[in-house]
């Protein structure tokens, strides 16, 4: 690699993004996909539903699935408690329910700190992260979550 810095295709943009924690990692997703964020409220279980599908909870009269989105990305489920939040977002114009360990900070970005996801392995799929955003307090996985709920996906949630 030349001595230039890669960036994920952000250059002159402005972010704003929500980051929060699964476990001891940092992650964020882009404000404009975030309809709220919710204390942690007990979801009703949904029998056969994927695993990765905690259950289905009352928003405003609205029945909206609640995922465990450390399972999505492939980490030890969350076990929630007080601390833990719902990051309410859209998606393929379905509101979905999103657990957290808690929710760290909103933020602004340059896009130019976005870098890319370096690539692990041939058969590493790094299509749910946008790129990384290196900052002081560490690293923060940008995630996409229109790629990682693709739209079939979200129609089987809802059925």
């Amino acid at each position: 690699m030349t001595g230039t810095l890669r960036t994920a295709g952000f250059d002159g943009e402005t972010l704003e993004i929500i980051a929060f924690r699964l476990h001891d990692q940092e992650f964020c997703v882009k404000t404009t996909t975030i309809r709220e964020i919710r204390g942690w409220a007990p979801s009703t279980p949904i029998p056969h539903s994927p695993p990765e599908v905690i259950g289905v909870m009352n928003l405003r009269g609205t029945v909206i699935p609640i995922i465990d989105l450390a399972h999505k990305l492939g980490m030890k489920s969350t076990v929630a408690n007080e601390r833990s939040a719902i990051v309410v977002a859209e998606v393929h114009n379905m509101v979905i329910g999103l657990v957290v360990d808690r929710v760290s900070d909103i933020l602004t970005v340059q896009g130019s700190q976005v870098q890319p996801v370096p690539e692990v392995t041939a058969s590493f799929d790094k299509s749910f992260a946008e790129g990384i955003i290196a900052n002081d307090a560490g690293m923060i996985c940008f995630l996409n979550l229109s790629r990682m709920f693709k739209e079939r996906d979200v129609e089987e949630l809802a059925a």
